[in-house]
């Protein structure tokens, strides 16, 4: 089930959205068909009036409303245009879909997912046209959203998007196995949405898929005015029952959908909070499934986009640059869902938040007594020991680690206008022993063997210095994530380091090894570094890169409005993509390659390696699930570096 989310300003901006909910497939059997979308709508349409929009600014698609258009193809992209149309620089648009989802592989997408197939939402007048290519009408495909989104995003409109369907993530780009499908009789209090498309029969009517028109802008756009939830990962299926469970009055509603509403409750300022309200409701409900279903992966719930801009308002400036971290209490401890791999280190200084379910905030500061590898644990603050169990907690840093900083002896003080995405940072010293680089007369030297020790000083502004640190701190952070990860094991993962020639592949071996037989490069070689999932589970995965000019390179994801989940492959079906490195292309040049696996109600994460700049505000996009298991999990890292003899290639 598919749904698009709010974006807006509820002060400044008009607030539109439009609901689609497709309960019916009119071509298909009814076995097919869904209950819950109908009900979606009307339950999302009245959460929008409580938050302030305007009854005649909301727009309802769906079978089964009275006075609403029917979910057809055609009428879903008409009304996305009049939707464009209407939305001016600073307004806020949600977009947001229910109903079934599915995939097939569509060789003519731009861009290609690891698993070479394409998400597809389901209209009312789906037909299932099944041949070589698998081809659907009357779906709204992954590619299609994506010219949407896009559109808006070029108009200054911020827009959030919820899917509420299965083979959700990924629904919002244009990028095997395919998810367990729908199933069991009508009557039965669960449905599950997702279906196969050899479920999908055809119907009188044309036999290719029809082109409906979607805009098209010339260059992407960064998505800093963009959120997005979906219901699941891209190979899972998500239910509708009736909810709230055990309520005589219950309807069949969304799982996704239903917990947005609660969560709302809480009166959540920014979308990472009202994600980590999501989460908060799920675990009774999947619990309850886990009984039932013990053989089915339940789904899990995805975030992306800038998760710490305010709720409802068109601003892309996060309330807040530093990362906020679920926590579970047990007792009067703490557990946090991150650890060293996100720069956190023993006795730091943390801030403890707990929400209260009528959106209450108390706060008290605390500090960091244990941090493994991709966990940690505090004591709760004795403030706060004696609120229920209920409250929701998060945790944020109070600054960053000292002992990751770069230390700069700085004779006129540091540059201004230094920005950085946590954990990396730059501090002062006046020890020249124990700095890592000088900057003084006008000249950087950089004196850490691990940074470039050895350069002749140049000739540095203000600018110049303040661009070289930010690339240098980040570059310190690089190595000592490194460092923490290298000895570990990821069985099922790799990342291959390839050299081509044109279209031939010349020498490759593995990312961990990069030794003398692949680098340097030689005349007209190109580097290429190739990664392959077969872990039969989702990844969560991080490519980052330095230049040989001292620029920092974003390989995956991209677009950092785009989440890090890498797909879930098998050895019978690997999800497989090369990625190009056109700047990896002399001597300085680095890259960075970490991958855990993604436990089922884990938090993602980009492991403090964002770019900083390329979203305003330095938002984050690293949320996905609830609290990881108690178990260590498995890390792949590479550090690949282009040395002047090779001497320090890893």
């Amino acid at each position: 089930m598919l749904a698009l989310l709010f974006s807006g300003s509820a002060a400044f901006a008009t607030q539109r959205a439009l609901l689609v909910g497709v309960s019916e497939l009119v071509n298909q059997p009814q076995a097919l068909w869904l209950q819950a979308p109908r009900n979606d709508v009307m339950l999302m349409r009245d959460a929008l009036l409580k938050q302030g929009f305007a009854a005649g600014d909301i727009t309802v698609l769906a079978d089964g409303v009275s006075g609403s258009v029917l979910p057809e193809s055609q009428a879903i992209h008409e009304a996305l245009g009049r939707l464009l149309a209407q939305s001016k620089s600073g307004d806020f648009v949600l977009l947001y879909f229910s109903g079934h989802g599915t995939r097939l592989r569509d060789s003519n997408k731009r861009y290609q997912e690891p698993d070479g197939l394409s998400e597809n939402f389901l209209a009312r007048d789906v037909r299932g046209t099944l041949g070589a290519d698998n081809t659907l009408t009357g779906d709204l495909r992954d590619a299609d959203f994506d010219a949407w989104i896009q559109a808006f995003l070029a108009r200054n409109v911020f827009v959030a998007s919820v899917f509420d369907t299965c083979s959700a993530n990924s629904m919002t780009r244009s990028t095997s196995d395919a998810p367990a499908t729908a199933e069991g009789p009508p009557d039965d209090p669960v449905r599950w949405r997702g279906l196969r498309t050899t479920q999908l029969i055809g119907a009188p009517g044309p036999a290719a898929r029809a082109v409906m028109t979607r805009p098209t802008v010339t260059d992407p756009v960064p998505r800093a005015r963009y959120v997005a939830l979906f219901a699941s990962e891209s190979h899972q299926i998500t239910p509708e029952l009736r909810l709230p469970r055990k309520n005589r009055n219950a309807r069949p509603q969304g799982l996704l959908t239903w917990a947005v509403v609660e969560a709302l409750s809480r009166k959540p300022a920014t979308w990472r909070d009202l994600f980590d309200g999501v989460l908060a409701v799920y675990p009774p409900v999947i619990d309850e499934l886990a009984q039932r279903f013990p053989t089915r992966e339940l789904p899990s719930p995805v975030a992306e986009g800038n998760l710490d801009a305010p709720i409802f308002a068109n601003r892309a400036q996060a309330m807040s640059t530093r990362p906020v971290w679920r926590a579970q209490r047990s007792g009067d401890t703490l557990t946090l869902q991150a650890g060293q791999l996100d720069g956190l280190v023993v006795q730091q200084p943390l801030r403890v938040l707990a929400t209260m379910d009528d959106g209450t905030v108390r706060s008290a500061e605390g500090t960091l007594a244990q941090a493994f590898n991709d966990k940690a644990r505090m004591a709760v603050p004795p403030a706060l020991r004696e609120l229920p169990g209920a409250a929701l907690w998060n945790i944020t840093p109070l600054g960053e680690p000292a002992t990751v900083a770069l230390r700069v002896r700085a004779e006129q003080g540091l540059p201004p206008g230094l920005s950085l995405e946590y954990p990396a940072s730059v501090i002062a010293v006046n020890d020249a022993d124990g700095a890592d680089v000088r900057w003084s007369g006008g000249r950087l030297e950089v004196l850490s063997p691990l940074l470039g020790a050895g350069a002749k000083p140049a000739p540095t502004d203000a600018a110049t210095a303040r661009r070289r640190l930010e690339t240098l701190a980040r570059l310190k952070w690089l190595n000592q994530l490194y460092t923490i990860a290298r000895d570990a094991q990821f069985d099922g993962f790799d990342a291959m380091f390839e050299v081509w020639n044109g279209d031939r592949l010349v020498r490759s071996g593995s990312a961990q090894q990069v030794d003398a037989k692949l680098l340097p490069l030689r005349s007209g070689e190109r580097a290429v570094l190739n990664v392959r999932n077969t872990s039969a589970r989702s990844v969560d995965l991080v490519i980052v890169g330095i230049d040989p000019q001292g620029g920092a390179r974003q390989v995956y994801p991209e677009d950092p409005g785009e989440t890090n989940r890498f797909k879930r492959g098998t050895r019978e079906a690997p999800a497989v993509k090369r990625f190009e490195l056109p700047w990896f292309n002399a001597e300085g040049g680095r890259l960075l390659v970490l991958a855990t696996p993604a436990a089922p109600y884990s938090a993602p994460r980009l492991f403090g390696t964002g770019a900083g700049d390329a979203v305003a505000g330095g938002a984050e996009v690293r949320v996905r699930g609830a609290l990881q298991p108690e178990s260590e999990r498995q890390t792949f890292a590479a550090m690949v570096h282009w040395a002047g003899e090779m001497s320090a290639a890893k």
